[in-house]
């Protein structure tokens, strides 16, 4: 988690920024971290094209378009942000309350730990019970995770998240390993790494 604080007159916003998996982890945040005091706890996220924003009382369009235009504006994904304002008695009008609120969105994520996207691809792999020992040797060697595996009469069937850029190396040292017996079909899943 990120956080900055500035004070622009006289009043105070405390921007916090976090990487979150899902709705429900953006919206447990917002929740979390909103300040129970403040005058005002906008926020936005946004997870892959899924997307929402807050004015939480500002006026339409001050608040939560520009949190996600900072989020948006710095390439992020997978990111939820939320500005909590504490009034200071003087008004700062739309343009500021845009430059505000998006400003401290804005150093708030600047300042924050980045971690690369990393693009994960969905196998799904059958392999005979001869074989298994093969699969769990690729897997090791090229970073993949299980998702979901189950055994059946014929051997073990497994879905497997692997990173984009070593799929082809994955399916190359499978066919090798087991002499072409072992086919992984590939669906993409993006996900942060």
């Amino acid at each position: 988690m990120a956080t900055h604080t500035m004070v622009l007159r006289q009043s105070r916003f405390v921007a916090s920024a976090a990487h979150v998996e899902s709705i429900d982890e953006a919206l447990a945040f917002i929740a979390a971290t909103s300040a129970p005091d403040a005058t005002h706890n906008c926020w936005a996220y946004r997870i892959g094209d899924q997307y929402r924003s807050s004015d939480d009382g500002e006026p339409s369009g001050t608040a939560g378009r520009p949190i996600l235009a900072a989020i948006d504006g710095q390439g992020l994904d997978a990111v939820v942000a939320v500005v909590a304002r504490w009034f200071g008695g003087i008004k700062l009008g739309a343009g500021g309350l845009v430059r505000a609120y998006g400003g401290a969105a804005a150093q708030c994520l600047q300042s924050a730990a980045r971690r690369p996207l990393v693009i994960l691809f969905e196998l799904h792999v059958h392999a005979r019970f001869d074989d298994i020992g093969a699969v769990h040797a690729a897997m090791q060697a090229h970073g993949a995770r299980v998702l979901q595996e189950a055994f059946d009469s014929n051997g073990l069937r497994m879905r497997l998240a692997v990173p984009q850029d070593l799929v082809e190396a994955f399916t190359d040292q499978l066919r090798d390993a087991t002499r072409n017996r072992v086919q992984a079909l590939a669906q993409p899943k993006t996900s942060a790494g």
